[in-house]
């Protein structure tokens, strides 16, 4: 537990300054500039100069704000998140806590950041502040809703909330009868050809749609663009951390990207085989096996991390590419995306969900 501990706490601070990099550098790609140049080779130096920028800068606090709060805000902020990572399992042995509802667990406790963003917003004594706050609850709390349901759809297909066994029942050691569409058809075991092929999103067809409205939600859980509105700078200058300087808006700087790996490391746990290899074995090439270790060797947690934090990493990589590439909805085409669309729609999936499982086991 302390291992996966110091294993994140370090991974959080270095995940800032790898993410804020490569997304200048994939902002400007994509609008056909260079980016960050000037300081260090290539700008790697510059999130380093932003830093020290940041942390010489003064602590301002409004003269009206509530201060106790103002303060304490931002730091409840990323507790909120940084205990998400509690539940990540980085390879087969490493975990900080393995609950047998750790993927429930998992979405109540990054909810708990709603009230550090409303004590943000709230005790600035800015309307602007404020306002983004609000939209911040209300988008957090709705997507909430899709997001609970499309990890309902995982957890009746894999009869499980543990998030180790959701993992290895996506892995070539799995003992889950086959579930595979097409694939069972061909006769072929999946549990000897493992890799991407035993993914949940291909174990059940449906549920690569479930992936791709867990996706957008997660992105409006992350309040990143196009569903970035509580931070809309033409029209709400920042939000709610608007008031916020120096260090304390680092925080929140540092929890936003601490919560887009998180929803990246879900995506990965519940979709994309978690720590498993994506390679399968092919006749006689096993490729899977060569890429996942021994059972129980060292080889094979080490494998297991890089697999996941490759995933994971990639799915952050996708997040950036999305905010660069589609504009801002307004905030009614928000909400009515989230009830009228993605939430009818996960509720269907969840039944299609449990009748495939039964016709699976049946």
């Amino acid at each position: 537990m302390v291992v996966a501990l110091l294993i994140f706490l370090a991974v959080i601070g270095a995940n800032v300054i790898v993410s804020v990099y490569l997304e200048r550098k994939l902002s400007a790609f994509i609008q056909d500039r260079l980016g960050p140049m000037e300081v260090g080779k290539w700008g790697l130096l510059q999130l380093f100069a932003d830093l020290m920028k940041l942390f010489q800068k003064e602590d301002i606090i409004p003269f009206t704000a509530d201060k106790r709060l103002f303060k304490a805000a931002p730091f409840l902020i990323f507790a909120a998140i940084f205990a998400g990572f509690a539940l990540i399992p980085i390879n087969k042995l490493l975990q900080g806590a393995d609950l047998q509802s750790g993927v429930f667990v998992l979405i109540g406790v990054i909810s708990l950041d709603i009230i550090g963003i409303l004590m943000a917003g709230w005790s600035s004594n800015n309307k602007y502040a404020l306002l983004g706050s609000m939209r911040s609850v209300a988008q957090i709390l709705s997507y909430e809703v899709p997001i609970g349901l499309c990890i309902l759809c995982v957890a009746i297909t894999s009869a499980s909330l543990n998030l180790q066994e959701i993992i290895g029942l996506q892995g070539i050691f799995s003992n889950e009868p086959n579930y595979l569409f097409g694939i069972k058809a061909l006769g072929i075991e999946t549990t000897n050809v493992g890799g991407f092929l035993t993914w949940n999103i291909f174990r059940n067809p449906f549920l690569f749609i479930v992936f791709i409205v867990f996706v957008i939600s997660g992105l409006a859980e992350a309040n990143r663009a196009p569903f970035d509105l509580p931070e809309a700078e033409s029209e709400l200058i920042a939000g709610f951390h608007t008031e916020y300087s120096g260090f304390r808006w680092a925080i929140i700087f540092l929890a936003e990207y601490g919560m887009m790996l998180l929803l990246a490391f879900m995506a990965t746990i519940l979709f994309l085989g978690g720590w498993n290899t994506p390679l399968p074995n092919i006749g006689s090439l096993k490729l899977a096996d060569w890429t996942s270790g021994k059972d129980g060797s060292i080889a094979m947690h080490l494998w297991g991390a890089f697999w996941i934090f490759s995933k994971a990493y990639f799915g952050m990589l996708v997040q950036m590419w999305v905010r660069w590439t589609l504009p801002r909805l307004r905030i009614d085409q928000l909400m009515y995306l989230c009830w009228k669309v993605l939430t009818p729609l996960c509720l269907i999936l969840v039944l299609i969900s449990a009748f495939w499982r039964i016709l699976m086991i049946w």
